[in-house]
């Protein structure tokens, strides 16, 4: 039986949207979100709308007819006390993507996106891999800090995807290998994968700065600015996200950008993009004890990965560590749908979300 899926991937400017017929590509889209567009929402939730009829002109425009649609997979947000792999999309999980009290992100508009076009047509709506997918030793969610525990937050998706191809090309088994995964992108992460899990990440608030992300930073320091009277709470979390990093200092996000510039001479530029590398390099060294050295490979990947600028410095810092490889791009619409997939053949079973806070 040949099985066709709509893969959601909403980010921080645009959402990606593709479709499979089995394990072959139909199309992809990414519909970007200018700045302007997105001032008019307060919260991400907000965006569900616009975001949802971006989707269906997509869809319209490349001749999909959603009637012929087998199940749609979304990018799994922020929800927590789940693991790897698939999820069925629930009203728990609804409710739970939709609290003021859950972290925002774009990527909790993956699942509700994804059962507001399903429900309809009477299909099912999955998320897989989410953000929030929590495989980690519980040793590496003890923090300083009694009252903050450390949770799993990572470019899971991406980084399990990468994993897995590289395990194929090595000719073993996912289950079988040891990586170190840095996903670089507008957030970048870093993560340990021993034996088809992830045991510790640095989340994209905790390690190297990125593009638009401030990245870990001396914590007395923060408490002065917050404390200080001239930035808002939500100015604070501008400055963490989506206005830090390479951002912040350059005025760009963009890597391509900010190569021109070096390439015209600016010192500033290189300083700030080679400290980026410094950083992502950092991070990985941070994590090979988790492994206890034993790494197979070091994984270099997400959109960024393309700046060979970038990837060059990461590896005069780390290649004595362990083999690394380059596999630039973010294929998380690959990998959504490669894991829908696997629920409907069977050879996967999702789960039902059920929100843990229901029994406390």
């Amino acid at each position: 039986m040949s099985y066709k899926i709509l893969a959601v991937n909403p980010g921080s400017t645009s959402t990606k949207i593709g479709v499979y017929e089995g394990d072959k590509e139909l199309f992809t889209e990414s519909v970007t979100h200018s700045d302007e567009e997105l001032k008019k929402y307060d919260r991400v939730v907000d965006e569900f709308d616009m975001r949802k009829e971006n989707i269906l002109n997509a869809l319209e425009k490349h001749g999909v007819d959603v009637k012929e649609l087998s199940a749609i997979v979304g990018r799994g947000g922020q929800l927590v006390n789940i693991h790897a792999g698939g999820y069925l999309v629930t009203e728990d999980m609804k409710k739970r993507l939709t609290d003021p009290f859950t972290i925002e992100h774009a990527s909790n508009l993956g699942a509700l996106i994804a059962d507001a076009i399903a429900a309809p047509l009477g299909i099912t709506a999955y998320i897989y891999d989410a953000v929030g997918s929590d495989e980690m030793a519980e040793i590496a969610k003890v923090t300083g800090m009694p009252e903050v525990v450390r949770q799993s937050f990572c470019h899971v998706l991406n980084s399990k995807a990468m994993a897995r191809k590289a395990a194929f090309e090595m000719g073993k088994t996912y289950q079988e290998m040891n990586f170190i995964v840095a996903h670089l992108g507008g957030g970048i992460s870093v993560s340990a994968h021993e034996k088809g899990k992830i045991v510790d990440a640095i989340p994209a608030d905790g390690g190297p700065f990125s593009p638009e992300r401030s990245g870990s930073i001396p914590l007395n320091y923060v408490i002065d600015m917050c404390y200080s009277g001239t930035y808002s709470k939500r100015d604070m979390k501008k400055k963490v996200s989506g206005m830090g990093g390479m951002k912040a200092y350059l005025g760009t996000s963009s890597c391509i950008e900010v190569e021109k510039m070096i390439q015209d001479g600016n010192e500033l530029a290189k300083k700030v993009f080679q400290a980026q590398a410094y950083q992502i390099a950092k991070g990985i060294g941070e994590l090979i004890p988790v492994l206890k050295g034993e790494v197979d490979a070091i994984i270099l990947t997400g959109g960024v990965a393309h700046s060979q600028m970038l990837t060059q410095w990461i590896k005069e810092y780390v290649s004595k560590l362990a083999p690394i490889m380059v596999m630039p791009g973010e294929n998380e619409l690959e990998a959504l749908s490669a894991g829908a997939l696997r629920i409907l053949k069977g050879e996967e079973e999702a789960e039902s979300y059920i929100d843990s806070r229901k029994n406390q």
